[in-house]
């Protein structure tokens, strides 16, 4: 046990000591924001931006990346591919016929043959300048700045990880699963220094309420639990207060409906209601202190004027 432990929590080791760290004493915002997901009694809350500033540039882009960090959110989540020559980029689908004016498998399709297209932005309109970027360049982007959530992206732990290390950003880098302890423990004993981790908890079905019970019964506190659920109820309450009292933090995702709850209870309900409170406010009375969002200016907005982001 000591050694599952250990191997779940050693990403963060020498990131708890930052907690207990005057705010003055940050190195950086990624530091601080840091501090905030280690410290159980913080009630700030960590805003995720779900693929960046989409609205406005293409989805997983640097000037996207840019745009939320100008917002003051802390944290980018991202998507991973790789080419055919093995070159990490930033993509959500298997293929670039959506967000390119190209067309293929990311896999069959090299580096230098990517970079002959153009990105498209929300609209489906191509861009006459924006690339699809490589890992290595969105991360130096958010480097001190801010964390990252790489998802898609399990299958290339490996590569990530040595990335992460040679750019010194280790630390600042999360990744989310469903896989069991034995499996986590058995990926990370590989290598020195592995990144952030936390389990995604579907507390409504079968397979979700196993992992959470596995993680309750053998003792394994990860630093946060991403909470998924269809309807709400005694189960769904169980979990958030069970997550709060062993001191890990309870990530939300409110990007559309079926994660959260049903209609009315994401981020669109939020724009569309008289005041946002209607929606986030309920997440922040469950102890919920991240969130993942479509609509990260509005939830920035609403969290400052409530005191919970500064």
């Amino acid at each position: 046990m000591r050694k599952t432990l250990f191997i779940l929590i050693s990403a963060m080791a020498a990131l708890m000591a930052v907690s207990c760290a005057p705010k003055e004493q940050y190195a950086n915002r990624a530091e601080k924001i840091l501090a905030e997901i280690n410290d159980p009694n913080s009630e700030y809350v960590v805003v995720i931006s779900h693929r960046g500033d989409w609205r406005n540039y293409p989805e997983n882009s640097i000037p996207a990346i840019e745009s939320i960090i100008r917002m003051g959110a802390d944290m980018m989540e991202l998507d991973v591919k790789m080419t055919k020559d093995s070159v990490l980029v930033l993509m959500h689908d298997k293929t670039i016929d959506r967000m390119t004016n190209g067309k293929g498998l990311v896999s069959d399709i090299t580096y230098d043959s990517l970079m002959t297209f153009n990105m498209k932005r929300a609209h489906n309109v191509a861009t006459d300048s924006i690339k699809v970027p490589t890992l290595r360049e969105a991360l130096l982007c958010c480097k001190d700045r801010i964390l990252v959530n790489v998802d898609h992206a399990y299958p290339y732990y490996k590569e990530i990880v040595e990335l992460a290390n040679e750019l010194g950003v280790t630390g600042q880098v999360l990744m989310k699963g469903k896989s069991n302890i034995d499996k986590v423990n058995e990926d990370m004993a590989k290598h020195e220094n592995n990144l952030l981790y936390m389990p995604i908890i579907d507390i409504n079905k079968p397979k979700g309420k196993a992992l959470f019970a596995e993680y309750q019964e053998r003792g394994v506190v990860p630093m946060a639990y991403e909470v998924c659920w269809q309807y709400p109820g005694e189960e769904l309450d169980n979990c958030i207060a069970t997550i709060l009292e062993t001191g890990s933090k309870a990530w939300v995702n409110t990007l559309w409906p079926s994660l959260c709850g049903g209609v009315g209870n994401d981020d669109d309900a939020a724009l569309d209601a008289a005041d946002p409170a209607d929606v986030y406010g309920q997440y922040l009375d469950k102890g919920f202190t991240m969130i993942q969002t479509d609509r990260p200016e509005l939830l920035i907005n609403y969290l400052r004027s409530v005191g919970r982001h500064d």
